[in-house]
């Protein structure tokens, strides 16, 4: 830590706890003390971090605050339990500034009883369109506290490794990845790259494919069983866990129980009627998941209708019917964006998720 940022008074990370477990943000100094401090701890993981059981590996959260207030009393408070969160914090919720704040002062109080990993949306390009920059614009008046957060995502480590035996990821697999070592040696501290093995981690799907397949997002791969189980023996893993697409039952093992997804937002986007789940791994041959619903309004506050939704776009009037390119992406941003090759994966991707909807008889994922 430097010396300039250890001569200051100590962060008093009591009083951030206090507001941020009630839904409140930080002032924007406070804000940025917290983030340099946890940006120091986070140099200090690798792009791999060792975590040992029993943990518990959540999912998307997605800026769903009270869902997450839900999450911690379904599995147990930090630091009695050990989680593993697999990135996408903020976006599309109400509360990603309130969220993300949450999670970062757990991981400053509890450094070794929380992993953060890092999602498709903890990046500068992708809040800038799905809510995140306009939240923290909203709140703050400016756009230093999305600043501060976003140097915290260059900072989130790839990937975790339970007991050596379970990887958890956000997204998936890469063709340019074949051994654990090869993630470890990512240079991670930067804006997620359009295309590569840093991409392919956070964006990649399983799907019923021979080896790899073009991804309809625009970013990262479809890759399926042959690449999984290749994977997993020449890494000695018994499990990739993964999150990013969302499971109406909450989770949904594939390739023989080599991979499993896990969701983390019920009702996802407060309409989809979603359950959702964590799975909680005693050791790294023993998994039990457990299910949650999202709180009755009743139980949260729901923000008045200022500025354009996140959420779903009139044209997605069936809540199954999640695709990236239908949330509610204003229309001049939209044409600003979608020429960018980061943001290909913004477009149409209704008839993909038609594709998958037949191929699957079985618990249905849906592109997030």
């Amino acid at each position: 830590m430097s010396s300039e940022r250890a001569a200051m008074a100590p962060l008093d990370l009591d009083k951030y706890a206090e507001i941020a477990k009630v839904c409140k943000y930080l002032p924007e100094n406070d804000l940025k003390r917290l983030c340099d401090y946890v940006c120091d701890l986070l140099l200090e993981e690798s792009n791999v971090q060792p975590v040992s059981t029993p943990v518990t590996v959540c999912g998307d959260i997605h800026g769903q605050f009270y869902d997450l207030c839900e999450l911690f009393r379904t599995g147990g408070q930090v630091p009695d339990t050990n989680y593993i969160f697999m990135g996408d914090f903020v976006d599309r919720g109400y509360y990603s500034l309130e969220t993300f704040t949450y999670l970062l002062v757990l991981k400053a109080k509890w450094p070794d009883r929380i992993t953060l990993l890092r999602g498709n949306h903890e990046s500068r390009q992708i809040t800038q369109v799905y809510g995140f920059y306009d939240e923290c614009q909203t709140k703050y008046g400016n756009a230093n506290a999305w600043r501060y957060c976003t140097k915290v995502f260059d900072m989130l480590t790839v990937a975790a490794l339970m007991d050596e035996q379970v990887l958890c990821v956000h997204g998936g697999l890469s063709p340019d990845i074949k051994t654990l070592d090869q993630i470890r040696t990512i240079e991670r501290n930067q804006e997620i790259p359009h295309k590569g093995a840093f991409c392919d981690l956070v964006w990649s799907d399983p799907e019923d494919v021979d080896t790899w397949a073009i991804s309809p997002r625009g970013a990262g791969w479809l890759f399926g069983a042959k690449v999984t189980n290749e994977f997993v023996h020449i890494n000695n893993l018994k499990l990739i866990c993964r999150a990013h697409q969302l499971v109406h039952e909450g989770y949904k093992f594939m390739f023989d129980e080599k991979l499993v997804t896990v969701w983390s937002a019920p009702n996802y986007c407060y309409r989809c009627g979603n359950i959702a789940s964590i799975m909680v791994f005693k050791d790294a041959g023993t998994r039990e998941p457990k299910l949650f619903r999202a709180v009755p309004d009743s139980e949260r506050v729901i923000p008045p209708r200022t500025t354009t939704p996140y959420f779903l776009s009139p044209a997605g009037s069936d809540p199954q019917q999640i695709d990236a390119g239908g949330i509610g992406v204003p229309r001049q941003t939209r044409a600003t964006f979608t020429d960018a090759p980061a943001f290909q994966h913004l477009e149409s991707l209704h008839v993909f998720l038609n594709k998958r909807s037949k191929m699957f008889a079985g618990p249905q994922i849906f592109v997030c």
